[in-house]
């Protein structure tokens, strides 16, 4: 999960949570988010990103040494040390490989703000987690390409689909790059499915948590395809009703 889904998910979370949850994921994702600055900042060099990394990883270590939240955060920066010097990823196996750096730690967080050390939520979790990575990478296919020179569609799906890299330069999205979008969006909402089991291992407060989590996922997906694919126009993005439709399914479901 990058900034993006950082940035709408944690909202809709923290207004029903208690104030000592609100408080904790408010201090977390904060952290995340100057990771992700430092990692991003398109107007500084690499060397400087990653100095600042580097920086970053002595505040971890001061902060959270021996704590759950250590490595998830030692991950994340690791993640964006990555984005340095790897701007494309040959295969789909590849960008899975860093989704466990940039995505799947933004759920083990969130679980320890909980309190939750259950290995299989966590697991379900990493799911939850790279199905909103993929998405996100699927909604900013433009800005990524434009403003940091990075693609996260496998190459080898750019190939099978005929989508060539300048495609993503365009106003408006190519069928061929539709169709692409199309099948990265139904992976991603294939592994939110599998993973939405995590809310039948939670319980109070984690479970209204992650279930919203899960439902903007699953609200991101419905906006991707009512939008026909089209992201180059703009990011398609999902409705507060549909997130709040879809947490009330997921949370009348049993466990």
């Amino acid at each position: 999960m990058r900034r993006r889904e950082r940035a709408e998910n944690f909202p809709v979370a923290l207004r029903v949570l208690p104030r000592r949850y609100r408080r904790a994921l408010r201090e977390a994702y904060s952290l995340a988010r100057r990771i992700d600055e430092a990692g991003d900042d398109p107007t500084t060099s690499i060397d400087e990103r990653l100095a600042r990394l580097d920086v970053l990883t002595g505040e971890v270590r001061r902060l959270h040494a021996g704590t759950p939240l250590e490595r998830p955060f030692l991950d994340l920066i690791e993640a964006n040390r990555l984005d340095q010097t790897v701007r494309r990823y040959p295969t789909y196996t590849d960008l899975l490989g860093y989704c466990r750096l940039s995505a799947e730690p933004i759920g083990r967080i969130v679980l320890a703000v909980f309190a939750v050390d259950d290995p299989e939520a966590a697991q379900r979790s990493d799911l939850v987690c790279t199905a909103l990575q993929i998405l996100e990478h699927c909604q900013d296919v433009a800005e990524d390409r434009r403003d940091l020179d990075r693609i996260y569609l496998p190459i080898e799906d750019l190939v099978r689909f005929g989508v060539d890299e300048t495609d993503l330069d365009n106003a408006l999205t190519p069928e061929p790059l539709r169709r692409l979008l199309a099948f990265q969006v139904d992976r991603a909402a294939l592994l939110l499915d599998e993973g939405a089991s995590v809310i039948g291992r939670l319980h109070g407060w984690a479970r209204i948590a992650v279930a919203g989590y899960v439902a903007g996922g699953r609200a991101t997906v419905d906006a991707i395809r009512n939008a026909g694919h089209d992201v180059l126009a703009g990011p398609p993005q999902p409705r507060k009703s549909d997130i709040a439709r879809h947490a009330v399914r997921l949370l009348a479901r049993r466990a």
